[in-house]
């Protein structure tokens, strides 16, 4: 192995393993959940990251994006802190209706009566070891950063990041949901 491989094969371990242990320093919170595509059953990535967490604490969804996410501003509503899982940006822009409209707006229109916080997990694809192509490869963040009045977006380029962000999103008592948004893929 070429040393820039190496530099490189170290770096994305760092990255994964900083990823695993967001998740998991989140799964010790009560009130968290885990929503998303194959973080049970694995088939993704990101699974990986969730092997060490409590089946109990993984709800498997559908290919149903907008549910997911619909489902997810309910359970903030109902007290809990929801992590809604996407594998790439490609699928999060299948609940934009859900983010765009009801999450990012629930606050302004109930006049701060309901302040869910959710915290959502996305990657931007990579295109190595396998290229995914142009559909799985987007990059949406400043383009939604633009849209959202209520969300905040926040781009992990690196590794040491990653645990101070997600215990942020958790912890922010402004009702404010938060896009953590993985540049790397492992």
């Amino acid at each position: 192995m070429q040393e820039l491989e190496k530099r490189y094969y170290f770096k994305m371990l760092n990255y994964r393993d900083e990823l695993e242990k967001a998740m998991l320093l989140l799964a010790t919170k009560e009130d968290t959940i885990f929503l998303g595509q194959s973080l049970e059953y694995g088939g993704i990535a990101m699974a990986q990251t969730f092997e060490k967490i409590s089946s109990n604490k993984k709800f498997e969804m559908p290919v149903a994006e907008n549910l997911q996410l619909g489902v997810c501003t309910g359970l903030a509503i109902a007290g809990f802190v929801p992590i809604s899982v996407y594998p790439r940006w490609n699928f999060l822009l299948l609940a934009a209706d859900q983010l765009v409209n009801h999450l990012d707006k629930i606050s302004l229109m109930t006049e701060g009566q309901y302040k869910p916080k959710v915290i959502i997990r996305v990657a931007v694809g990579a295109e190595k070891p396998v290229n995914p192509q142009e559909q799985h490869l987007g990059d949406f963040s400043e383009g939604f950063k633009k849209i959202l009045r209520t969300i905040e977006v926040v781009k992990l380029t690196s590794a040491e990041q990653i645990v101070p962000a997600y215990l942020r999103a958790y912890n922010r008592t402004d009702g404010i949901s938060t896009i953590l948004v993985e540049e790397h893929q492992f």
